[in-house]
């Protein structure tokens, strides 16, 4: 033990010796611990009193104060670390609190509804997603009126634009909630967009009055306008998903590409070239700056008297910014638009840009802005791929121009350009695989040869053309860039089709835990922003990460929270599913728990493995040395139960199944939403929607549904009316 100790004592100062060396990459670590803050704060069971926060804040605030006060460096980092941490908390919970808006108990009916357009968003068939605000709503019943609404429109609506008041009927629900526990949050994601209900319109839409010429009210209506007319002048000239891909380049827009399209795209791995970020916003930036600052070089008046070189940064920067504002703002862009607007600062102020801190300054913009950011894909997978490659690019960035001065000639120049698009692809598309496994459990195989096909391709060809494109665009004549760059968007198109269509090109991947992406998140931050040899010491934990999907134990039964759709697992380990539920269920529980098996749940007979059976009135399932009743209809309780240690059923119970020893009926389903359940000869592990996502704004908080009582007739001396009763499901 005594020799344990003096080995201890003898490497902390050697840590201190190292982490003193880099002092400078200190501030690199602000967003890491911002970051830890907000996932702090979303991982919580209930919602905190935002009192609370904001004291915490204060007391590191003090407790920096103090450390600088003693002078002591070692203290200082601490208290920074921490007041990053409680800054990060406290931003999380009062945007939470900022962007709260009325959201629907349930389910409406059909009704009347009347309000502003303010995204149109075209979707595969013709078919429109249409978000209102200001809205009116006409029910015989009370209603809660959201601030907006997402409602999808059938083909063959009459025209209208952003800006325009439209009436119709429609049908409203609340933001459904995830269909198993664990799975993606969309109640989560309206509550930070404030879509208080999502729906489907039941008839086609009147226009009550037409946007006003100025669009009133505000600049993100106006963008949303822009973006849907130059979305539909884009599909007039390119029909099909050639135009729709182009759009997606340019406005951002990915709805109206086809789902066959779309998947190809994800299986080849040239999903994030659909998506606007560093690839397209540098190039456009880039082709701004070298295009406008050559052409000013021909004019020797303009070149010899006037800084062309900052006009041509200066416009780069706007530029920059429209097509960031142009394309929806998402946080690739914001990220994107960022880093390239502080490196052009750099060239107008005569500086130097740095790195590596551009990206830590744009990730604490962002979580600042927008903390709910941090736990979705695109935040995850864009500044992970950035901070690699600049991690690689200053390590590596020496040795690369020696070779190049060594290698002189055009030969060596492409050879070094293809080996730099195969690194990047590979870097970049190795670290966002992790993130991409724990979203979406997918991983593409050929990623890195799609890339090396596909991104020349668009640099050189395809954003070249769409920069044409906004200069023709005032005066009509479109069609004479999009023709061009619908040639190379094709091409772009086929490759992905091609490289999906190869054999084992993507497949499923087990579950990474969420513990598993935290400790290889910062083990990654370890590697790249630390510059000494101690870094490496930062692929111990991502390794760790990565070993966590070994320990994956998809559930045994799933059922959704109206007991309709269920799953169970067959013999050789697939999910049988019983069809029930919808597409999005189906894939959801396909890929986190599946593989799904190949047979189809069984009506009136067995499964292949002979582990399930079924009659008209429900199933029973044998696993584990354990007999589950699967009930869905009232007439088969009795039978069902009988024998059965564990019962699931889609009606109510009230009190049957006695003997049983776990009973979920569809009161317990309405509470707590989609339930898994791992099965096992001792216990079994029950989870459910409304445990994982605890008593949070967005979480599911069921309300007894309206019902109209039956009223006896009044006696002669009772006056005629009505009333009403409130009935819990």
């Amino acid at each position: 033990m005594a020799e344990d100790t003096s080995a201890f004592r003898a490497i902390l100062p050697a840590v201190s010796r190292g982490m003193l060396a880099e002092r400078t990459r200190w501030p690199l670590w602000i967003p890491v611990f911002l970051g830890l803050g907000i996932g702090g704060y979303f991982s919580l069971p209930v919602e905190p009193p935002l009192w609370l926060s904001g004291l915490g804040l204060a007391a590191t605030a003090l407790f920096l104060v103090l450390a600088l006060a003693r002078r002591r460096l070692a203290l200082v980092a601490a208290a920074a670390a921490l007041l990053a941490l409680a800054t990060g908390f406290f931003a999380a919970e009062l945007r939470t609190a900022l962007v709260a808006a009325p959201v629907i108990e349930r389910a409406s009916g059909a009704l009347m509804l009347e309000g502003r357009v303010v995204e149109i968003e075209r979707l595969p068939g013709e078919a429109l997603r249409v978000t209102f605000d200001r809205l009116r709503l006409e029910r015989d019943e009370p209603i809660v009126v959201p601030e907006r609404v997402r409602l999808r429109l059938k083909p063959g609506s009459p025209p209208f634009t952003v800006g325009d008041r439209l009436r119709l009927r429609a049908m409203l629900m609340p933001p459904p909630h995830p269909s198993m526990p664990g799975a993606f949050d969309f109640a989560r994601f309206s509550w930070f967009k404030r879509l208080g209900a999502i729906g489907t319109a039941l008839g086609p839409p009147e226009i009550v009055a037409a946007a006003e010429p100025n669009l009133d009210g505000g600049f993100g209506v106006a963008v949303n306008a822009l973006r849907h007319r130059l979305t539909e002048r884009i599909v007039a000239v390119l029909p099909g998903d050639r135009g729709a891909v182009a759009a997606a380049l340019i406005t951002g827009d990915q709805m109206p590409i086809s789902a066959p399209m779309m998947q190809a795209y994800r299986d080849s791995g040239l999903a994030h070239i659909l998506s606007i970020s560093g690839l397209h916003i540098s190039l456009a930036a880039g082709l701004v700056f070298v295009g406008l600052r050559a052409l000013l070089a021909l004019i020797p008046p303009v070149a010899l008297r006037y800084p062309i070189k900052k006009w041509a940064a200066a416009l780069a920067i706007l530029f920059a910014w429209g097509y960031t504002l142009l394309a929806g703002s998402p946080v690739p862009a914001q990220r994107s638009f960022l880093m390239i607007a502080l490196v052009l600062l750099a060239v107008l102020l005569d500086r130097t840009a740095l790195s590596m801190r551009p990206v830590a300054l744009a990730a604490t913009l962002v979580l600042l802005v927008e903390p709910e950011e941090l736990i979705g894909p695109s935040f995850q997978m864009s500044f992970a791929a950035v901070i690699a490659l600049i991690a690689w690019y200053e390590t590596q960035a020496p040795r690369q121009a020696a070779w190049r001065e060594a290698h002189p000639g055009p030969l060596a120049g492409i050879g070094l350009y293809a080996a730099g698009i195969a690194l990047t692809t590979l870097i970049a598309g190795s670290v966002t695989a992790i993130f991409a496994i724990y979203h979406f459990n997918r991983f593409a195989v050929w990623s890195v040869l799609a890339n090396m096909l596909a991104v020349p391709l668009t640099g050189f060809w395809v954003m070249p053309w769409a920069l044409v494109l906004f200069l023709l665009l005032p005066f009509g004549l479109e069609a004479g860039a999009l023709v061009p760059m619908g040639w190379g968007v094709e091409a772009v198109n086929q490759i992905a089709l091609w490289v999906a269509s190869w054999p084992g090109a993507a497949f499923t991947t087990p579950t990474l835990p969420m513990a598993g992406l935290v400790v290889f998140a910062l083990g990654g931050c370890w590697l790249c922003l630390w510059t000494r040899r101690w870094r490496w010491w930062g692929l111990v934990p991502m390794v760790l990460g990565l070993a966590s999907m070994g320990l994956a134990d998809p559930p045994d039964l799933l059922v959704d929270g109206r007991g309709a759709a269920m799953a169970v697992r067959t013999a050789d380990g697939a999910l049988l599913l019983n069809g029930k539920g919808g597409r999005i269920l189906k894939e959801t529980w396909s890929r986190r728990a599946g593989p799904e098996a190949p047979e189809r749940w069984p009506r009136q007979s067995s499964s292949r493995d002979g582990r399930l059976r079924c009659d008209p009135f429900g199933c029973v399932w044998r696993a584990e040395g354990r007999v589950v009743a699967l009930i869905r209809d009232e007439a088969g309780i009795e039978a069902a139960c009988a024998g059965a240690g564990l019962v699931v059923s889609a009606v109510p119970l009230r009190g049957t199944c006695r003997g049983a020893g776990l009973v979920i009926d569809r009161f317990d389903l309405w509470r707590r939403g989609a339930h898994a359940l791992w099965l096992s000869p001792t216990h079994v592990r029950v989870e459910t929607v409304a445990e994982v996502q605890g008593d949070r704004p967005w979480s599911w908080h069921p309300q007894p549904r309206r019902r109209k009582a039956v009223v006896p007739a009044p006696a002669p001396s009772e006056p005629v009316g009505s009333e009403t009763a409130d009935e819990e499901e």
